[in-house]
């Protein structure tokens, strides 16, 4: 990767195209920092993803790149391997408990050490990522627990951090429920209509209305008491 000079304040924003990254991206911006959008084609089913946050990115007028990397490989997920189907349900199960088959192995890993890459390449001490603690799958990799191990890990892996320039890793939404997600995110100014959260949406790239993440993406719509502008697929 070659040494670019990012003007302002930069700041890396793990950027998926979803609600929660796209809520990130606009506090990013509100806190003053020159954001950089990065998201990744890592074999996910729901690649429409990547088209949302391209647009997205380009109406911000925000720098935005796509890593490849290649998960689909390993498989273990519904999200990346074919052969497993994503589980759709009625309504949200509350008592479900253990680790969903859409956990995607090491994911959030790969992805903040990837950012921790570019964030040393363009002179960033700063990485947002999206990860809920209240709303959300039940993965490991969203946890307080694992963003805090990992900013410890990288004080002691990347130049900057021996340097000195401690990075950090902010979480603006962990503690949120989706409703006050979305509150937040409208306050910024975000519009949630460019936005796709489905893990498995039709071939017209409309959501599919029953996956644990448009199942929540609904509620939190409902408690946000907004009218839910998600396109539903037709197919």
């Amino acid at each position: 990767m070659a040494d670019v000079s990012t003007p302002g304040n930069p700041a890396i924003v793990l950027f998926s195209g979803g609600l929660d990254s796209t809520t990130c991206l606009a506090i990013a911006r509100a806190e003053g920092f020159t954001p950089i959008a990065l998201s990744f084609r890592y074999g996910q089913r729901h690649t429409v993803e990547l088209e949302c946050a391209a647009a997205l990115a380009a109406g911000a007028g925000v720098e935005h790149l796509i890593s490849d990397i290649d998960l689909a490989a390993f498989g273990g997920s519904a999200l990346v391997d074919a052969s497993i189907d994503v589980p759709k349900h009625a309504q949200l199960d509350e008592s479900s408990v253990g680790v969903p088959i859409t956990y995607v192995p090491a994911r959030n890993t790969i992805f903040l050490s990837i950012a921790m890459a570019v964030a040393e390449v363009r002179g960033s001490d700063d990485i947002f990522i999206g990860v809920n603690a209240v709303d959300y799958s039940g993965y490991p990799d969203c946890r307080p627990e694992f963003i805090e191990a990992f900013a410890s890990m990288a004080a002691l892996a990347t130049r900057r951090g021996i340097e000195g320039s401690a990075l950090r890793i902010h979480t603006p939404l962990i503690s949120l429920t989706k409703g006050e997600i979305i509150e937040r995110g409208l306050a910024l100014g975000v519009d949630y209509s460019l936005t796709s959260t489905c893990y498995d949406p039709g071939a017209d790239g409309g959501a599919c209305g029953s996956c644990e993440a448009c199942l929540l993406r609904a509620r939190g719509f409902s408690d946000a008491g907004v009218a839910d502008p998600t396109r539903y697929t037709n197919n």
